[in-house]
């Protein structure tokens, strides 16, 4: 199966700027759709964003709209999450996935998920 990494959270204060990466293990990655989840502590899972396999289409959720921006590097197995602009509110871990969709981007479904990485953004 697709295991995937994520790389790039740490601290940062409001206003700052992060990027997020998430490189699977096998070139197989590219055929799937990927989306960026976060949770926040006492919170439930929120989808963030999702990019399908060619890279020529994205969804947003309206949190994030305008300061979060996704891309791939099929040719690098890799999925990136620019986020500007950041706010306290969007502590939480990050974690990426990949599947099929066949619902679409938003429901997905995402069969491989990575590990998360934390993001912390102070006031």
């Amino acid at each position: 199966q697709v295991q995937l990494v994520e790389f790039g959270g740490g601290l940062v204060q409001a206003g700052g700027s992060l990027r997020l990466s998430c490189t699977a293990s096998e070139r197989t990655f590219t055929n799937y759709a990927v989306a960026w989840f976060r949770q926040a502590p006492g919170r439930q899972r929120e989808f963030v964003a999702a990019i399908n396999w060619t890279g020529g289409s994205t969804y947003y959720a309206d949190s994030v709209k305008g300061r979060f921006t996704i891309s791939r590097d099929n040719a690098k197995n890799t999925v990136y999450l620019q986020m500007n602009s950041l706010k306290p509110e969007d502590t939480a871990v990050y974690s990426c996935a990949a599947g099929g969709a066949r619902r679409g981007l938003r429901l997905g479904p995402y069969d491989y998920w990575g590990q998360g990485t934390q993001v912390t953004v102070s006031s």
